[in-house]
């Protein structure tokens, strides 16, 4: 004997009874209202208000920043001198005459020479100074700020210090005349050191910067991973090379690029060592022979060509080597 389910068809009469249920229910239940962004998700005031804040930011680099650059490029196409009017206008003729100029072409070597030396010094001195800071302690905070200090000293006052300690009579061929020395090398006078030591100053200066960028990334990286490659076996040389100098790769890309702008932008402490000597533009430099013709020289226009070359030269390198490094970054 079988027993047949009888089942209701789609759309049988048991449909409208639950439809009408759903109607009661509806009709029971108050009716609620749309939902409304939360207050704290709205933006404040559109771009108007973003406007209205950006503006001073926006305006002080209009007027400090691109304004000077739009004229010195400008002056750059003139023989603008302001006491020998009128002022004629020359094209491209002063940018021209920069690669047969001796002056600038000495002050160009010696900028890179600057440059190369304050980038190694400070990158190779930071790392190795960040390493051995890289421990807990009151003594290891201690010396970071020792470290730091001379990066927020201006550029004039170490400068002076140093010129107190490197001159003929200063502190440093005093303490070798006592050693024994009879003739202690001439830091400043001598034209074939006085680059050279103007070098070491501008680096020693950056050294602090470099050191906490480099501090920052080695304690960013994992204690998991030295850990990890010291049960494999790895001895410090080989953690250093496998682990530490690949995740020190963005602090490497600030530190040298800094490390380059500041080289070829350095202008106070040749002003306050050397003055551009010993000797005709021995330790002079980019920024210092513009300085010079501009305000020594009063050829404007001829000063704001070397701005302009200057301009370029920097954000060439800057962007080359930016470029590079984060390129290494993504390999590392």
């Amino acid at each position: 004997m079988r027993i047949r389910t009888l089942t209701r068809p789609e759309g049988s009469a048991a449909a409208p009874e639950a439809h009408d249920t759903a109607a009661v229910r509806s009709q029971n239940t108050p009716a609620r209202r749309p939902s409304r962004p939360s207050r704290r998700f709205r933006p404040n005031g559109g771009p108007g208000r973003f406007a209205l804040f950006a503006a001073p930011g926006l305006l002080a680099y209009l007027a400090l920043v691109l304004v000077p650059i739009g004229m010195t490029a400008g002056y750059s196409l003139t023989d603008k001198n302001p006491f020998n009017p009128p002022t004629r206008w020359v094209g491209l003729s002063n940018l021209t005459s920069l690669f047969s100029d001796d002056d600038f072409l000495k002050a160009l070597q010696n900028t890179v020479v600057i440059t190369v030396i304050v980038t190694l010094v400070t990158n190779a001195g930071g790392l190795a100074i960040a390493l051995l800071l890289d421990r807990r302690g009151w003594l290891y905070n201690a010396l970071r700020s020792v470290f730091f200090v001379p990066v927020v000293l201006s550029a004039v006052v170490v400068s002076v210090i140093w010129q107190a300690i490197l001159v003929d009579d200063g502190l440093l061929n005093s303490m070798l005349r006592q050693l024994g020395v009879s003739h202690p090398p001439g830091w400043l006078s001598d034209p074939s050191l006085a680059l050279y030591t103007v070098s070491w100053v501008i680096a020693w200066q950056g050294l602090g910067f470099c050191v906490v960028i480099y501090l920052a990334g080695l304690q960013g990286i994992p204690q998991e991973l030295h850990e990890a490659a010291a049960i494999d076996g790895c001895g410090p040389l080989m953690r250093f090379r496998n682990v530490t100098w690949p995740m020190l790769a963005p602090a490497v890309t600030i530190n040298t690029v800094m490390s380059l702008i500041g080289g070829f932008k350095a202008y106070d402490q040749i002003q306050v060592l050397t003055n551009g000597g010993p000797g005709p533009g021995t330790t002079s430099t980019l920024a210092f022979q513009v300085i010079q013709t501009a305000f020594n020289g009063n050829h404007v226009g001829y000063a704001s060509a070397m701005a302009v070359a200057m301009l370029i030269l920097v954000a060439t390198v800057s962007v080359i080597a930016l470029g590079w490094l984060q390129k290494r970054e993504v390999s590392a």
